[in-house]
């Protein structure tokens, strides 16, 4: 598993590296994200995906700040799948993290337990970040699966349709 505060450790290095030689700080920054295209093609694999192993889900990819791009569910799904899979969507986006790992680290008990009572979290497995180049690009959510590890595995092989236009 990735160390989120390594990231975070790293970022902030990098952007402290990135004074111009003049002893400015750029006023902007440059940050990738999912063209529309790609979302949809995660989309429409991770749904695929779903599909071929017989669950009935709806799937949401959204940008690198957790707003939806794409929103796709198979006319089966239930009613509340759209809004589980934005939710576990933005939630991976929101928390640079797959959403079965925050599970894990957010137990009753745990430091992070009241992440799970914050607005918007949906906290079950079937969300997953899309990296390229170490940065977040994007978010994936599946919801309709019979498990959160089935979501999860939808989820991949939406990122596997795209893995090797991400560049790592």
């Amino acid at each position: 598993m990735r160390q989120p505060f390594a990231r975070l450790l790293l970022l902030t290095l990098a952007m402290g590296l990135s004074v111009s030689a003049s002893g400015k700080e750029p006023a902007t920054f440059t940050s990738p994200s999912l063209t529309p295209e790609a979302a949809l093609k995660v989309a429409q694999a991770a749904l695929q995906a779903c599909q071929k192993a017989g669950f009935n889900a709806a799937v949401a990819v959204a940008d690198r700040g957790g707003v939806t791009q794409v929103m796709i569910r198979d006319r089966f799904a239930g009613a509340h799948t759209p809004h589980a899979a934005m939710g576990k969507a933005w939630t991976a986006a929101s928390f640079r993290t797959n959403t079965s790992e925050l599970m894990e680290r957010t137990q009753p008990g745990s430091a992070s337990y009241g992440i799970r009572d914050l607005p918007g979290v949906v906290m079950l497995g079937g969300g997953l970040i899309i990296e390229s180049h170490g940065a977040l690009v994007g978010a994936i959510g599946v919801s309709g699966a019979p498990s959160g590890a089935d979501d999860d595995r939808c989820a991949k092989a939406g990122i596997d349709a795209i893995h090797d236009a991400l560049e790592f």
